[in-house]
């Protein structure tokens, strides 16, 4: 899982599959990536778009409100939206959670405040990848952005304690995450059990005595079986399906 960065971020650790299927687009690429600024606030929005074209990402709009937000999602189907959390109307987790629906390959990161918010497990757990703080520099945020395009996860250890602690409540299996539990061998379901733990993977590497590398390569298999993007969700799945 990833750890909580100097600054009080999230840091950042992916495992995204090798295979062209995977959602997540390579960070490096000839296309600029797209981005959508969702905030209510004019003066950010407008602002932090300048900010973001400057440093050579395509901004495709901005949105004041979320049902505005949601109509450019399906006009323009940007890589990432960076998404306000308390907005008139349609809240940023309310409008993460139908850009899941509508758009699943669009990677949602939320900006929040403060990432003791409880907004903020509640956005994660409608379907954003992670968050990035509104306070944050201009370099980790672009840095943010591009990770999120690679399908990597952007969540602190604390938010990502509260997540599970909320998943761990909820002790439904779907027929479907029952078919797809089947799928893993016994070594993917161990890995599983050991991401979910918060082990990150020297770690795992040292407790199952084989080379980093080889749990990469393990990882990569479960995200792609699993059908999701990133490590924060293969957790999820694992804590959901009582693994851990």
């Amino acid at each position: 899982m990833a750890k909580t960065g100097a600054n009080g971020g999230p840091t950042i650790e992916t495992d995204a599959p090798t295979d062209s299927s995977h959602e997540g687009r390579q960070e490096d690429t000839s296309d600029p990536i797209d981005v959508l600024v969702v905030d209510d606030h004019q003066l950010f929005r407008t602002g932090l778009a300048d900010l973001l074209s400057e440093q050579g990402l395509h901004v495709v709009g901005t949105a004041a409100d979320g049902a505005t937000a949601l109509q450019l999602v399906e006009e323009h189907a940007p890589d990432v939206v960076l998404m306000d959390l308390e907005m008139p109307g349609l809240t940023g987790v309310e409008t993460t959670r139908r850009i899941a629906e509508i758009a699943p390959r669009t990677r949602v990161v939320v900006l929040p405040v403060d990432a003791c918010e409880e907004s903020v497990v509640d956005a994660i757990a409608a379907g954003a990848c992670g968050y990035l703080l509104k306070g944050t520099s201009l370099e980790s945020l672009v840095a943010g952005i591009k990770a999120a395009v690679a399908g990597e996860s952007l969540l602190s250890a604390g938010v990502g304690a509260k997540l599970f602690e909320r998943l761990r409540a909820d002790n439904r299996r779907t027929a479907v995450e029952q078919g797809i539990y089947n799928e893993l061998s016994q070594r993917e379901i161990e890995i599983l059990k050991l991401l979910a733990g918060g082990m990150r993977n020297a770690e795992i590497a040292q407790e199952l005595f084989i080379s980093p590398h080889t749990v990469r390569s393990h990882i990569s298999n479960i995200l792609a079986k699993l059908h999701i993007g990133n490590r924060i969700e293969a957790a999820a799945f694992a804590i959901r399906n009582r693994m851990v």
